[in-house]
């Protein structure tokens, strides 16, 4: 029998392409060029006039360089400054000879992967933290660290598997232990109801719409950070989608079918449990599918099924993907497609390690410092035990997705996109909306969210902090902020210069947005019925 040869889910040759026009670039732009040289030659000199003198500098927005030694020692101090300086230069250059594209793009996130592994942080000998340990244990952490690197090679699941508690958090117990249960399921999900904490609850139920990538417990870590558990005790009726983590024979599941066989029949189960129209929420790409659902709905004379929908760091509008357009190639599409035809979906881990590429500082170069030089096991988070706990998506899905959606941003323009026949205008809906976007997002921009809700018609809040954990925010912690304003300027920073800023959590600004948009009435606690068994569910704890 002929072997196959292995599949990539990229394109190494575009990306080769992409260097290649970038250093053409150089050769195109010399006046430009000439000016990036003399720039570079005053600021070296700049440099090596404060370095020799002695002279402190500012200390940088940087947590790799949190030590204090990197500060108040000139030795380190210089490595850090002149490591920045270098980097902020090839940046700046790279930026003048590529322009808004996926070439582009791919262009600077290789150069950002490059200068993210030499930072001086990453080697034993220009780390002060490093240099302390090995003094302080005689070089043993630098043998124990070789042998975790050892360990993790003979994995098969690459380097840099971060070193934690493996029991710290039981999924049911300790995480997504908020009390519930399944009362439906389908191929592609499990509904779970949780049960109620109040003896009246808001006669609009709530129910959430996850992305694919991971399992639906992001709302649900432990209790003081549960968004689950604050809602109900907050006298909500909470029910959840939590997705099957699909196979092979899920392969021809596409956006379509998670569209109608899961949102639009979660929402009627829903609705046939509570005799009520449900408040939508969503997250990220949870939040795409459930516009698109509210669109269908639309079309089909639907829409009063949903009472109102929130979406949280979501993109309707692909327009700007910032990074994200290195990926965003048909070159690379296509090489996703063949590896997609090979085995069916997109693995896990696959994509956690894009996930973590986007973000090699803090999931990458970090646990690289923290088990392989300084031999130190990570603090059990339960955030980082949710991104870890990853799912595939289907082959069928991905190629709608990646093309119609992010390739050709086909949600754009009315009926530009069809569910099962059914063209999708997202001006169509016209159910109350909320969108909530996150000011540090690396996933999704928000401006590029600001601009989406102002598409959709939608009130709009910019929370603080980032993609995952602007969204985990209880009030209790009184962290990150968010900002508010009635005006939806065409600029997202016209916005953001008038808007008011908040202390603590838009989780209660949100509530209360839910509560006047509602019916104001409440109900009898709602218990789950007809259980098919206890919450997480299956689906959530399949390998």
């Amino acid at each position: 029998m002929a072997s196959r040869k292995p599949t990539l889910p990229f394109d190494p040759f575009a990306l080769a392409q992409a260097a290649g026009e970038t250093a053409l670039g150089f050769a195109t732009r010399p006046t430009e060029l000439l000016n990036v040289q003399l720039n570079a030659a005053r600021q070296w000199g700049d440099f090596w006039t404060n370095a020799l003198s002695g002279k402190p500098t500012e200390k940088p927005r940087d947590r790799r360089f949190s030590a204090a030694e990197w500060q108040d020692d000139p030795y380190y101090r210089a490595i850090r400054d002149a490591y920045l300086l270098a980097s902020k230069q090839l940046r700046d250059t790279v930026e003048t000879t590529t322009g808004d594209t996926s070439q582009g793009a791919m262009a600077r996130f290789m150069l950002d992967q490059y200068l993210n592994a030499i930072a001086p942080t990453n080697f034993a000998a220009t780390n002060p933290e490093v240099v302390k340990r090995t003094k302080e244990t005689g070089g043993q952490n630098l043998v124990q660290g070789f042998a975790h690197l050892m360990e993790d090679i003979g994995s098969g699941k690459g380097i840099v598997q971060r070193r934690t508690d493996p029991n710290a958090f039981q999924k049911g117990e300790t995480i997504a232990a908020t009390p519930g249960a399944v009362v439906f399921e389908n191929d592609l999900f499990q509904l779970i109801q949780y049960t109620p904490t109040t003896e009246k609850v808001a006669a609009e139920p709530l129910l959430y719409v996850p992305p694919l990538v991971n399992r639906f417990y992001m709302i649900d870590l432990v209790p003081r950070q549960s968004l689950v558990k604050w809602l109900v005790d907050e006298g909500r009726t909470v029910f959840v989608i939590s997705w099957v983590n699909p196979g092979n024979a899920h392969k021809d599941k596409d956006v379509g079918s998670y569209v109608v066989e899961g949102i639009v029949e979660a929402i009627g189960a829903v609705r046939e449990r509570t005799s009520a129209a449900p408040d939508l929420f969503s997250f990220c790409l949870g939040g795409t599918l459930a516009a698109i659902a509210l669109a269908y709905l639309a079309a089909k004379g639907r829409g009063n099924e949903v009472n109102s929908a929130t979406l949280i760091g979501s993109l309707v509008d692909f327009s700007d993907m910032r990074d994200w357009a290195a990926f965003v190639h048909e070159s690379h599409l296509s090489a996703l497609e063949d590896h997609l035809d090979e085995q069916g979906y997109v693995d896990s881990l696959e994509l956690q390690r894009l996930f973590a590429a986007m973000r090699a500082n803090d999931l990458i170069w970090s646990s690289v410092v923290n088990h392989y030089l300084l031999d130190r096991p990570a603090p059990p988070s339960d955030l980082l035990y949710w991104f870890e706990d990853g799912a595939r998506i289907p082959a069928a899905f991905l190629k709608s997705y990646n093309r119609d959606l992010l390739l050709d941003n086909k949600l754009k323009d009315p009926a530009g996109f069809e569910v099962e026949g059914t063209p999708i205008d997202l001006g169509a809906i016209e159910t109350p909306m909320f969108v909530i976007a996150l000011k540090d997002d690396h996933v999704s921009a928000w401006d590029a969210v600001y601009r989406g809700a102002r598409h959709l018609g939608a009130d709009f809040v910019l929370g603080g902090s980032g993609h995952n954990a602007g969204v985990i925010n209880p009030p209790a912690a009184n962290k990150h902020g968010f900002w508010t304003g009635d005006d939806q300027p065409a600029d997202a920073k016209d916005w953001l210069e008038v808007a008011q800023h908040h202390e603590g959590s838009w989780w209660p600004w949100w509530t209360q947005w839910l509560s006047a948009h509602g019916s104001k009435k409440s109900v009898a606690a709602r218990q789950p019925e007809n259980r098919i068994e206890p919450a997480p569910g299956r689906y959530a704890m399949m390998p």
